[in-house]
């Protein structure tokens, strides 16, 4: 080995040589361990000697080297995250979850006392990442139980049909009301946005017979729609004949009183003018009535044939008192 080998490593190994060794050493770690980057969709909690620090969202960041500060990378708020209820889904399949014929923790009782397999899904976001990671310990259990629990608590109240038709959207509702209640209560840092009921069906042992009641009901319905559309289709068309032949009614009630009216206007003016001159009121009546009665030998009966004249004799004045036209 050549004299300047030897002096090289002479330097290395000497104590200064060591102790720069080390130093290069401790400040790469030191660099290392105060870097630390946030993707886009996370965000991180750092904290000092164990204890909160702060929050940091996207981006490249420092801390304190050699665990004096400790990062925890958790989802940020916009990235939903999702617990499934009663059936597993597993490369695009989903799994019920039963075993050696033990029904899972889908199996409720409702409120009519009958038992129905409910499963669900919810979806979540974290707000708050401080309450996420320190506040409970237990996270995804405390999750799973108080969901189980608030839908037990809905599914019990009410009816099996009711639970199986009608009643979904509200389950739903009330759900997402309620969980947030509960997770906000133990500052789990969480925020409900979906509840989603997925396959309401009895156990396997009664299935056919509620399919059987289901397809009942749904006749049941579908009649009661016939029904009602038979009848707005027939209602309207006896409401409209019935106002036409109010309308005739009216029509003929109008024409009559019309014609009552203007028979004593007639008569009155004709009375005023018999009271003016009765003499020349009586003559003019006569002729005019005789006019009308020697107009009608012109026209034809409604069969075809013609009138027959009238017979005039100017001595049966007890009979008909037709006037003399000789005179």
């Amino acid at each position: 080995m050549s004299e300047e080998k030897k002096s090289f490593f002479k330097r290395i190994f000497s104590p200064r040589g060591i102790l720069a060794i080390v130093f290069c050493v401790l400040a790469l770690a030191a660099v290392f361990s105060s870097c630390f980057i946030v993707e886009s969709d996370e965000q991180a909690v750092v904290t000092r000697f164990g204890a909160y620090q702060k929050n940091v969202g996207p981006g490249f960041h420092t801390k304190l080297p050699f665990g004096i500060d400790k990062r925890y990378i958790v989802p940020g708020n916009k990235v939903v995250m999702t617990e499934q209820f009663g059936f597993k889904t597993t490369q695009g399949a989903i799994d019920s979850r039963y075993q050696n014929g033990i029904t899972s923790e889908s199996t409720m009782l409702t409120g009519d006392l009958n038992i129905v397999d409910v499963e669900w899904i919810i979806q979540y976001r974290i707000t708050d990442p401080k309450e996420w990671l320190f506040s409970v310990q237990e996270r995804t259990s405390t999750i799973r139980d108080l969901s189980r629990s608030v839908i037990n608590t809905l599914v019990g109240d009410r009816a099996i049909l009711d639970i199986m038709s009608n009643e979904r959207t509200n389950i739903e509702n009330l759900a997402i009301e309620q969980m947030n209640k509960y997770f906000h209560n133990l500052h789990l840092g969480i925020d409900v946005t979906t509840v989603k009921l997925q396959n309401i069906v009895p156990p396997h042992g009664v299935q056919d017979a509620f399919e059987d009641v289901n397809k009942a009901t749904q006749d049941m319905n579908r009649f009661i729609n016939e029904g009602k559309e038979s009848y707005n289709a027939e209602i309207p068309k006896a409401q409209g004949e019935a106002d036409k032949q109010i309308q005739i009614a009216e029509g003929y009630a109008a024409e009559r009183v019309n014609k009552a009216q203007g028979d004593v206007a007639r008569f009155n003016s004709v009375y005023e003018e018999y009271r003016k001159a009765p003499r020349v009121t009586r003559e003019r009546l006569y002729l005019e009535a005789m006019e009308e009665i020697f107009s009608k030998q012109k026209e034809k009966n409604p069969d075809g044939t013609e009138n027959k004249p009238s017979l005039i004799d100017g001595q049966l004045d007890n009979v008909l008192p037709f006037k003399d036209l000789t005179n």
